[in-house]
């Protein structure tokens, strides 16, 4: 099987160019590194896509990628599968009884047989393709055209009405985080990842929202999902898992600081985080979940921690970040490893099953696509996938985000719920951004 690679002009800002030109096809994504990481990926148009209801959404997905093909150097995707894993797919695997239907489909997931690559490491934009099935090669030929044409007028009509709303009061939220510290008190678990979500309607077409907030706050794994019933902004600066020849790796993101223009006091709050003995054991907690997740499809031994409370700093906030990391045992590839360390225990608690369980009693409302994941994995058996936080999902006339923070026995509540606002920022500015006058 041969491999089809076609050379476009590299911009900085290529995929912005190039995304406006795949809008209008079907299932139109990109992978958006907002040039903090090396790669952005465009696709759009798939072979086919997977069925939301399938009652086993991993071994359809197994089906759907087949035989494993090589891996091409400096290429991360050339065609597999891609999209979403919403957090309430996880219900199932946890024994948890299905909510009212959530409020987009469970998964969204579409199997592609090209991509435009662009690589800001090399400067180098290509259209690749593994081309598994035989109409591509007439797809890729209309694709070209695409990108070589020119681009629709942008429709400016997104805007949001109205006031947005929490499902949580400062009342209500301060009850449930009673009950949570009852719960960690009693030993039932030792954290829990409490979240609120907040919406407000909206009409019109909210790429332009989505090109706003990737100005304002650019985060490493961003994405853009412009699928059939949903259109998902996200901004989310944590990666969930990643696997690339043969070795799985995990960053989770655990401690949470604001910003401040002052560069004294901003350089005094990233080392307040760094210090802060709270934050350092609630990131320890999952670090030591995530070990066991990868410990299940990895070598006996070769899982490692090669950096532990490291700092990231992002537009509107610093945070504690640390990577795992181990290689894969024989057999073992990573479906595997996305199916049983879903969903990420950086944004339930621990242990996993039954914070799912405190969360499911203490949260108004369903996930949905918040805590799931954004991501692909690749006819090559490569994977990379974020975590969806700072993500704003536009359903149904209806533009809402999810904010939330883990909560551990010495927390403070008044600070835990200043936290999920100060995460909220961007997502608040944006909602005012594009609010109708």
């Amino acid at each position: 099987m041969s491999f089809y690679a076609v050379e476009f002009p590299y911009t900085a800002n290529a995929a912005a160019h190039f995304f406006a030109r795949l809008r209008a096809l079907p299932y139109a994504v990109w992978l958006d590194s907002a040039g903090l990481a090396r790669y952005d990926i465009l696709c759009a148009a798939p072979h086919h896509t997977l069925d939301n209801h399938a009652s086993e959404p991993f071994t359809q997905l197994r089906a759907a990628l087949g035989v494993s093909l090589a891996a091409i150097a400096d290429i991360p995707f050339a065609g597999g599968a891609l999209g979403y894993w919403s957090y309430d797919l996880a219900r199932q695997s946890f024994g948890l009884a299905a909510q009212a239907s959530p409020d987009v489909p469970l998964l969204a997931v579409a199997i592609y047989d090209w991509a435009l690559v662009i690589d800001h490491e090399l400067k180098r934009c290509r259209l690749v393709s593994h081309l598994r099935y035989a109409d591509t090669a007439k797809l890729l030929l209309q694709i070209e055209q695409r990108l070589r044409g020119d681009a629709p007028a942008l429709l400016n009509n997104f805007a949001v009405h109205g006031e947005v709303a929490s499902n949580f009061s400062a009342t209500s939220y301060r009850a449930a985080f009673a009950q949570v510290q009852g719960y960690l008190q009693a030993g039932d678990c030792y954290q829990i990842n409490l979240a609120q979500r907040l919406s407000a309607p909206a009409t019109g077409d909210a790429y332009t929202a989505y090109l706003a907030l990737r100005e304002l706050s650019p985060a490493p794994f961003a994405a853009f999902l412009d699928l059939p019933n949903v259109q998902i902004l996200c901004a989310s600066p944590e990666r969930f898992l990643s696997v690339k020849n043969g070795w799985v790796e995990t960053k989770p993101i655990k401690g949470t600081r604001p910003r401040h223009a002052d560069k004294t006091q901003d350089a005094a709050l990233a080392q307040a985080l760094l210090q802060h003995p709270k934050d350092r054991a609630e990131n320890l907690m999952i670090v030591d979940l995530l070990r066991n997740d990868l410990g299940k499809h990895c070598v006996p031994g070769s899982v490692s921690v090669p950096k532990l409370f490291s700092l990231e700093s992002y537009a509107n906030v610093h945070h504690l970040v640390s990577t795992v990391q181990g290689k894969l045992a024989a057999g073992r590839d990573a479906l595997d490893v996305l199916r049983d360390s879903f969903p990420g225990g950086s944004i339930t608690g621990a242990p996993k099953q039954r914070a799912m369980q405190i969360i499911d009693e203490l949260e108004p409302n369903p996930r949905g696509v918040y805590c799931g994941v954004i991501g692909y994995i690749g006819f090559d058996g490569n994977m990379d996938s974020n975590i969806v936080i700072r993500t704003l999902v536009y359903h149904n006339g209806v533009l809402q985000a999810h904010v939330g923070g883990g909560i551990v026995a010495d927390s403070d509540c008044a600070a835990e719920y200043q936290e999920t606002w100060d995460k909220a920022a961007a997502l608040l500015n944006i909602m005012r951004q594009f609010k109708a006058h």
